[in-house]
């Protein structure tokens, strides 16, 4: 039998995702993500220092399927490397700190994309449930 390495093992953030999937009223998963810390890509042509104070961060904003905005982030950087293949940088923020910031408006935000145990979260719900 061969044993996982450390990059095979979950992350809390990934085990909160899966809680969440079962049941999406887990306030100790909420808890935990909201307190995780996430990768915030930086794409490849930002000029450097963009956004790296350390009271705001650029964010990246895709359009979804159905034109809606939303921002991608992840809990590893496999996870990362493995839905935005053609990013290399990224900033680490507290996904909490991130969230009693989060815009007003219809963005949307996806934690670990279209992986297994992704979860997107309107504005709302991102503001609401994450913002502890």
């Amino acid at each position: 039998m061969e044993t996982p390495t450390h990059d095979d093992l979950p992350t809390p953030a990934q085990q909160a995702l899966d809680a969440l999937a079962v049941n999406a009223e887990d306030q100790t998963a909420l808890d935990t993500l909201a307190h995780s810390d996430v990768l915030v890509p930086v794409p490849d042509d930002a000029v450097d220092g963009e956004g790296a104070g350390t009271a705001t961060v650029a964010l990246p904003v895709l359009e979804q399927a159905g034109g809606d905005p939303v921002v991608p982030v992840f809990t590893s950087e496999g996870m990362m490397a493995e839905l935005l293949p053609f990013v290399s940088r990224y900033r680490l923020v507290p996904l909490g700190a991130l969230a009693a910031q989060w815009p007003a408006d219809d963005l949307s935000l996806a934690i670990d994309g279209n992986s297994a145990h992704g979860l997107t979260l309107t504005s709302h719900g991102v503001r609401t449930l994450l913002a502890r």
